[in-house]
């Protein structure tokens, strides 16, 4: 991982109500545990959703790729971690799911957003400015750390 990078990562237990009939994770509820990893990530560079509305911006999620390499049991603790791979045209967060115990990845995803301007609802293609500056202020203040 380069200095570039910005990676922040969320816990998980799995709980019961989130299993499928075989007495594993359900698979749609993967999206749903990215949703913390991502947001861990934008609160690290201090933009989390009420920013982006404030900015004028909304960030639907246009494409998700998920890959299932271990099923998520009852009580296991999972870390996932979640980088910024691109944010030029659009945001493209990289996750990886880890079992907290042993370190042994389970899930691999990644999700693509794209900015809509809150008031003419039309897509934009680039990150907007006040997006653009968190992410340079962020690097710029934690180059050495």
């Amino acid at each position: 991982m380069n200095s570039r990078t910005i990676t922040a990562s969320a816990e998980i237990q799995i709980q019961f109500y989130d299993l499928d009939p075989m007495n594993v994770a359900w698979h749609g509820n993967y999206v749903k545990y990215m949703e913390t990893a991502r947001c861990a990530l934008l609160d690290k560079i201090h933009y989390d959703y009420f920013e982006m509305e404030k900015a004028g911006y909304v960030w639907p999620v246009v494409q998700l790729h998920i890959k299932y390499i271990r099923p998520l049991r009852f009580m296991q603790k999972v870390r996932i971690e979640a980088t910024l791979v691109e944010y030029g045209v659009c945001l493209k967060i990289r996750y990886r799911f880890m079992d907290v115990e042993t370190g042994k990845v389970i899930t691999k995803a990644e999700s693509t957003q794209m900015a809509v301007n809150l008031k003419t609802h039309e897509s934009m293609i680039g990150s907007p400015r006040d997006f653009v500056k968190k992410k340079k202020k962020y690097l710029a203040e934690n180059e050495n750390g």
